[in-house]
This record gives C-alpha cells, structure tokens and sequence, in this order.
C-alpha cells in the first residue's frame, strides 16, 4: 500500500457527529524526506499516533509524530541517528488559509501527508552533532595542512610573510599610485 492512500483518512463520519473523536494509528514510510545533512532513512518507519475531531465543520487532528533520522556530525562528520517525537494540532478545512490550515479534500477526506510531511522536515537538525564534546575530525585520519608557517623560535619580532598576489588582480596593481 503506498503512503499516498495510507494518509488519506475519510472525515465524513466525524463531520456527521461533531465533537465525537476518532483515535488513528498509522505507520508508513515517506520518500525522500530529508534536509542537506540531516533525513529520515529510505525505510524509516513514522509512527502517527493521532486523534481525529470534528469541530462545526472543521477537522481538528491532534496527536503524536516519531520518525527516525540519520545524518552526519557537522564537526567529525560520522554518522549520527536520532528520533524525533513530535507533537501536532492542526485544522482541517473546506476553505483553508494558507500556510495556517489544511484542506478538507473532496468527499470529506483528509490528507495527512503535507501534514507529516511538514511537522518532520520542520523538526530535522540543521546541523547534526554527535555530542557536545565532539572535538571535529581525528587528527590521525585527518592532518590538518598548514600553508604557512609562523616565525620560528627567536624570530617573534620578524613580520609575518605576505601571502602569494592572486593573479585575477594583477590588473587592479597598475591602478595603484607610484608610491615614490
């Protein structure tokens, strides 16, 4: 079953019965789901633990969203996976506002895909970290380079070397005054 019609949920009951709610337990795995550095593995399972109510003519959905993620370290960069436990409350309605509330598609269904959809992609870390301790790369896999080296010992008082001209302004150089 493809996740397109797991999410579709009929709302026509609760419509007919306002107030009444409607608990909704669904699992299912979303395609390509994820930030630059951060996304919820190809099988990861989202987990909705959700309850339905009718309010007037209105749907109100409540509840739970838990998708695992994956992604890299920004300092070390080894892998890192996490859960994340979301809480939503959303509307539902025939005349959405939008970037506030959601449609009520045709024959009172609702589709609950943007809704997971945007509650996880809004809740992945920017910038995974392993720990707050992570020190960045392992020096031994990793040596950093350093392109020019400071004065040597009893040199402290030697200028600092100036860096290589890029040659892309060469031809600002001869827009310079003759400094004689």
């Amino acid at each position: 079953m493809t996740a397109r019609r797991t999410l579709l949920v009929d709302a026509g009951e609760a419509l007919r019965h306002p107030g009444t709610r409607r608990p909704l337990r669904r699992d299912v795995v979303l395609d390509d789901l994820g930030l630059s550095s951060a996304r919820v593995p190809e099988d990861g399972l989202i987990i909705l633990d959700l309850e339905v109510e009718a309010v007037g003519a209105d749907v109100v959905v409540t509840g739970s969203v838990r998708a695992p993620w994956e992604g890299a370290c920004r300092r070390c960069l080894e892998p890192v996976t996490g859960t994340l436990e979301l809480a939503v409350r959303e509307i539902f309605e025939h005349r959405p506002t939008e970037g506030q509330t959601y449609p009520i598609e045709d024959e009172d269904q609702l589709d609950l895909e943007p809704l997971v959809r945007e509650a996880v992609l809004l809740s992945l870390p920017l910038s995974p970290l392993c720990s707050e301790s992570c020190a960045g790369p392992d020096p031994e896999r990793f040596p950093a380079a350093v392109e020019a080296e400071g004065p040597d010992e009893g040199e402290e008082d030697a200028a600092p070397a100036e860096p290589p001209r890029d040659p892309r302004w060469a031809a600002l150089d001869q827009l310079r005054p003759d400094p004689s």
